[in-house]
């Protein structure tokens, strides 16, 4: 996992030829002008998910990880915690392939905070909880970028 300011972007684009892809959409586009929904960048191998909602309870959330996609989590407008712990750690339910999914139960490991202009890097494998309030239910806007991992 990877927690940092899009203005460090940059820094990650060594990771390879997608990432440094998914960190030139988010600098050079205006996505609190992006429409809600799916918007394809470099096929099924880099696609955007853009949403805006409202967060939600810690105890509402439902703890994922992923087995084909990193998911790079932008925050675009307000804030939101995120659990995050170890997949060996939590009770998982049947992985998913056509939603990349593998929805998991038990308690946290640890909780971040991302703000507006931060991003998580969630890599395959690695559990996460997002879209969690601060403090009471707010909205969010968030652009989810999936890399396709190989």
């Amino acid at each position: 996992m990877i927690i940092d300011k899009l203005s460090n972007g940059n820094i990650y684009k060594a990771l390879g030829p997608r990432v440094a892809a998914a960190f030139d959409y988010l600098q050079n586009n205006d996505l609190d002008k992006l429409p809600d929904g799916k918007h394809i960048i470099d096929g099924e191998q880099l696609f955007a998910l853009s949403f805006r909602y409202t967060s939600q309870p810690i105890e509402a959330g439902s703890w994922e990880a992923h087995r084909r996609y990193a998911d790079l989590q932008y925050i675009v407008r307000g804030e939101e915690r995120m659990g995050i712990g170890l997949q060996g750690r939590l009770e998982e339910k049947p992985y998913d392939e056509s939603r990349d999914c593998i929805f998991m139960n038990g308690d946290y490991t640890d909780i971040i905070t991302v703000k507006a202009g931060e991003f998580v890097i969630f890599w395959p494998g690695e559990a996460h909880k997002p879209n969690l309030a601060v403090t009471t239910p707010a909205p969010v806007a968030k652009v989810v970028l999936k890399i396709e991992w190989d």
